[in-house]
């Protein structure tokens, strides 16, 4: 896994952004996968899982994740989900010993802190949900739980990198019509026909327009990088059937 080094300075939390590597997947979902909404036999998603648990000291069943759905929805969770995981793209908890994680393979997944209050967030922000606000979301969703933005810390983990991510005119119209300063974040690379989009770039000037304490961005192409991340453009530019997903996680100890 990677680590954020503005949050691993903080006492008494812990997280990780794992990568593909460590489990007991095979075939396309080697190994990490911790999709349950993949085509992976379902006891080795469990026990790929339960390894993220036990890497971050918590106990199995104590590693909470959503149904994502691209949304700007933020929902705050206590304990481990009764039955099926809540449809959310953001999760908040300041319960000790709770791990909340975000599955990705391209988006961005987004770990965040209040030291002194000590709640912690997880958000899952593709471009759907970066673009509505889910980011937005999770640091209110914080605030209700007794959170100040002014000293949340927030860390961007591996997601497509701008080298990676080529879109349509539509695509960039529509962050251009949101706010035409978003037009920064997309550039045409030399001998190519189509703009490219720096996801992660605009998840940090848009964590960074929200007051927060400070906001760390890790550097990884998620796309670019096969043997560590997975991907669902590397998978779709294949023809490949299915793909895993990787997680990223954090929790109060």
């Amino acid at each position: 896994m990677m680590q954020s080094q503005l949050l691993a300075a903080v006492p008494g939390i812990v997280h990780g952004f794992f990568g593909r590597e460590g489990g007991v997947s095979t075939g396309l979902y080697a190994s990490l996968n911790v999709g349950l909404g993949s085509r992976d036999d379902p006891a080795a998603v469990a026990e790929n899982r339960r390894r993220v648990a036990a890497r971050l000291g918590v106990a199995g069943d104590h590693l909470v994740s959503l149904y994502q759905i691209h949304s700007a929805e933020a929902v705050v969770v206590t304990g481990p989900w009764p039955q099926r995981p809540v449809e959310a793209d953001a999760v908040v908890t300041r319960t000790p010993r709770l791990a909340v994680g975000a599955l990705a393979a391209d988006c961005a997944p987004v770990l965040l802190v209040d030291p002194v209050a000590r709640v912690v967030a997880a958000a899952h922000a593709g471009w759907k949900g970066a673009l509505t606000g889910i980011v937005d979301a999770a640091v209110v969703r914080m605030e209700g739980e007794g959170a100040d933005r002014s000293r949340i810390l927030a860390a961007i983990g591996p997601c497509i990198g701008a080298a990676s991510y080529e879109v349509g005119p539509e695509f960039e119209a529509r962050f251009v019509e949101a706010d035409p300063a978003n037009a920064r974040w997309f550039a045409c690379p030399p001998g190519r026909q189509r703009a490219h989009f720096d996801l992660g770039r605009y998840l940090e000037a848009r964590l960074q327009g929200l007051g927060l304490g400070a906001v760390d961005r890790l550097d990884a192409d998620t796309c670019a990088d096969p043997a560590r991340w997975f991907s669902y453009r590397r998978t779709t530019l294949a023809g490949e059937p299915d793909y895993g997903r990787q997680i990223s996680a954090i929790a109060v100890m």
